[in-house]
């Protein structure tokens, strides 16, 4: 099946998501947000886009760029080209990072701007992470109240308020602060290719099940007479959850040699 062709925008302004492959997480620590929001800067400083807005979420994230010197497309590949190598590389893991290519949504109209800056910057709310937006670390609405970025196009934003910038920041809050029915491009956690050991509560109640049901230890999967039960957890881990070789191995605590050669 042909890929479905991008809606262009006329204003070139467009909200974008990325999600994990599989559901799975991006951001594994703090380390791993610097590292996003440091390759976003840089690709910045080359001219190649605005940025508006921004969140980083666990498994997704959220993005409201202008395209300048490029378009969306290439943008996005070089920034997730650049992550998920190092991702891939700190992680000792292989394969696609982020599930297929980048969603997107024209951004037409300044209202619309307006709208799609706050919904992202109220996903943490939604997300019942946070009470308040501002105490979200890792979304660009504090960066609105402080006003002390280089990164994003904060005056362009605020002057749609008010030409008075202490004034536009003080509309801007409240204006954040106000309910939106509108639909917007959000992460669907009921998605198709979602399996159901999304987490690593899950995948030790999973590994735990499956050692009491064969009257296992967990230290015995290491002996070659269980070779048969061990390659066949490897192999329902390997289908059933978004654990990575890596992370298999750590949960079995066996070598990630030994669950790379088990076939899923």
């Amino acid at each position: 099946m042909s890929r479905q062709k991008r809606i262009l925008s006329s204003s070139q302004i467009y909200h974008i998501m990325l999600r994990g492959n599989s559901g799975r997480d991006i951001f594994l620590d703090d380390k791993d947000r610097q590292k996003f929001l440091y390759t976003l800067t840089n690709k910045k400083k080359d001219n190649e886009f605005i940025l508006y807005a921004y969140c980083l979420m666990d498994n997704h994230l959220h993005l409201i760029l202008k395209e300048n010197k490029d378009n969306i497309s290439h943008i996005m590949k070089r920034i997730n080209t650049v992550y998920a190598i190092y991702f891939n590389k700190k992680y000792q893991q292989s394969g696609h990072l982020f599930q297929d290519r980048f969603k997107s949504e024209v951004v037409e109209g300044e209202p619309y701007l307006l709208a799609a800056i706050r919904y992202i910057h109220n996903n943490p709310l939604k997300a019942r992470l946070v009470k308040l937006p501002e105490d979200y670390k890792w979304s660009s609405y504090s960066e609105y109240l402080n006003n002390q970025t280089r990164m994003i196009a904060i005056e362009d934003v605020l002057k749609l308020f008010s030409k008075n910038l202490p004034k536009a920041l003080s509309l801007f809050i409240k204006f954040s602060q106000e309910e939106d029915n509108r639909d917007f491009l959000e992460y669907k956690e009921g998605n198709q290719n979602k399996k159901e050991i999304d987490t690593n509560q899950k995948a030790l109640n999973f590994r735990d099940q499956y050692l009491k049901k064969n009257h296992l230890e967990l230290t015995s999967l290491k002996e070659r007479r269980n070779k048969i039960f061990r390659d066949e957890l490897i192999s329902e881990l390997k289908n059933k959850s978004v654990l990575a070789d890596r992370e298999i191995a750590n949960l079995l605590e066996i070598n990630r040699g030994i669950v790379q050669l088990v076939k899923s």
